[in-house]
């Protein structure tokens, strides 16, 4: 079925929610609509398979007399991590169980397959903590149809349009399309940190790749890993946002992930990823030690995060 696409008065007016909303429902694309359709499409066959493997381990997962729906949801999530245990390997060693803080997960992101070792391990040693993942447009679409199924399986996803997307989606700037998109990608950074707030409140978990896309190491280039090129502020942003309200006090959880010789951008089925996390950094340490009144952005706290991944991989990960 063709995707609808949004009329110019709609990309000028509508909330992020109502956007997402006709994404989920009413079979629109925003990327089409900015005349992005090749990388929706690129995206199109990962929605599939994860889809495919979502509906079938709730629709397979019956709920009897003798269960009730916490209970289903809980054996899905139990099946999901089975299969993927067997599809998609890796190894989780170390990860706190019982925390009564937030969570906010950062890890390296070289190819699609950590993902699905993420959530095996969230859901096998975290269980039902809430949990949200930012996810980069492109995917967002591809997963959009079947969020309220996502949804019961524990998982929120919210859409975000990363620089590497916007840089990709070549809109001329201030042409109507342009400031449009430019609107939208604020909206909905401004709701992921709404829906953040939310989790945090809950004691829930929040996944986050530092990079903002798949790169192959740690840090973008040599010159960031030096310190004579600027580090993309993803960790530190949210930081800030989330430590404005004093009640809230969470930890950030830096995880290097070593994915298998010869990996491929892709999932790496049946290839096994190692997940390992690093030392955190405590809501006490990073008001204490990094936070600054006023700022935007805070460089030291973002290469800091960046070096607690890159201290635990092979050296040729780091730049």
């Amino acid at each position: 079925m063709n995707k609808k696409v949004f009329s110019e008065e709609q990309l000028n007016t509508l909330s992020a929610e109502e956007i997402i909303d006709k994404l989920q429902h009413e079979n629109y694309s925003l990327l089409k609509s900015l005349n992005a359709e090749k990388l929706r499409k690129e995206m199109v066959p990962i929605g599939k398979i994860c889809n495919a493997a979502i509906n079938y381990v709730l629709g397979s997962t019956k709920k009897t007399s003798k269960t009730d729906e916490k209970e289903r949801i809980k054996k899905a999530r139990a099946k999901l991590v089975k299969h993927l245990k067997r599809l998609t390997p890796g190894t989780y060693e170390g990860f706190p169980k019982d925390s009564k803080n937030g969570l906010v997960i950062g890890f390296n992101h070289p190819s699609l397959g950590e993902i699905t070792r993420i959530l095996m391990m969230k859901f096998d040693v975290m269980g039902d903590k809430p949990m949200l993942f930012p996810v980069n447009l492109p995917w967002y679409e591809a997963l959009a149809p079947n969020y309220d199924r996502i949804k019961e399986l524990g998982i929120i996803i919210t859409p975000t349009i990363t620089p590497s997307t916007w840089s990709k989606m070549n809109l001329e700037k201030g042409s109507s399309l342009y400031e449009a998109g430019n609107r939208i990608k604020h909206d909905f950074r401004d709701l992921y940190t709404k829906l953040s707030h939310d989790i945090m409140k809950e004691g829930g978990v929040i996944f986050v790749a530092p990079a903002a896309t798949r790169q192959a190491t740690v840090f973008k280039t040599k010159a960031v890993y030096e310190k004579k090129e600027p580090i993309i502020p993803t960790m530190s942003v949210l930081a800030i946002e989330l430590f404005k309200d004093s009640k809230i006090d969470c930890d950030f959880l830096p995880i290097a992930v070593l994915p298998p010789k010869n990996y491929k951008r892709n999932l790496n089925f049946f290839k096994k990823y190692q997940l390992i996390p690093g030392q955190p950094f405590t809501a006490n340490e990073i008001r204490k030690k990094y936070l600054k009144k006023n700022a935007t952005k805070l460089p030291e706290f973002d290469y800091d995060f960046h070096q607690r991944i890159a201290e635990l991989l092979p050296e040729e990960f780091k730049y």
